[in-house]
């Protein structure tokens, strides 16, 4: 299996590149990235693209790979509500349809989150614009799309430069995790299951958190 991968300098994006690279069933893996990764691997390939609106150069690539894992984002407190759109929702929106045009057979899985909001009337930025995204997503004729919903999300490895509060949630995780069970997952745990769906195949499109830790119990 060949996958590409955006987002994958995130916490979610990176973690479940180390894991892709080391699965037996993923071949190549391919980064988009707007810098380079500072890793190497015999199955990595990076691509530098700038214009996330734009993937006219991107064709040949998406003709290639069987899934794109869509980890591309950034938390709301970092940027302005229209940033954060743009970001969200414009950027997925203009890939998922460059990915349809080139190669329909292709499995499209964006990484939404707790609490995204399909009828898109939320106050919270986060809940209404991840929901907006879904919905759009999911007119799209995609032969198979997965939107997984994950909770509060343990950083095992933390990238640089991350908000303040993903030190306190790992400091606080243990307590979190004893009180709400189903609604927290590691990164780790994250990105096998992810991998778990992109190489299984999965009967729901979106699969909250708790779903995705029943499916821990299967890898």
């Amino acid at each position: 299996m060949k996958l590409l991968i955006t987002g994958a300098t995130g916490m979610v994006g990176s973690e479940f590149l180390r894991q892709a690279l080391l699965h037996d069933a993923i071949g190549q893996v391919t980064a988009l990235i707007r810098r380079p990764l500072g890793m190497q691997h015999e199955k990595l390939r990076s691509i530098i693209h700038h214009d996330f609106l734009n993937y006219a150069s991107l064709a040949e690539i998406f003709r290639q790979h069987t899934a794109c894992v869509w980890c591309l984002g950034i938390a709301q407190s970092l940027v302005s509500k229209q940033e954060y759109e743009v970001i969200t929702y414009d950027y997925t929106l203009a890939a998922a349809r460059a990915m349809l045009q080139e190669n329909p057979a292709m499995t499209f899985l964006f990484v939404s989150g707790a609490g995204a909001d399909r009828t898109a009337t939320s106050r919270i930025t986060f809940a209404r614009v991840k929901g907006k995204t879904e919905n759009a997503l999911l007119q799209l004729p995609f032969q198979k799309l997965i939107i997984p919903r994950p909770g509060g999300i343990y950083p095992v490895q933390m990238p640089e430069n991350y908000p303040f509060s993903y030190n306190l949630f790992r400091m606080s995780y243990p307590l979190v995790k004893r009180i709400f069970p189903n609604q927290v997952i590691t990164s780790v745990e994250l990105a096998n299951v992810l991998l778990y769906l992109l190489i299984n195949g999965s009967e729901k499109v979106i699969l909250e958190n708790f779903e995705l830790r029943q499916l821990l119990k299967k890898i």
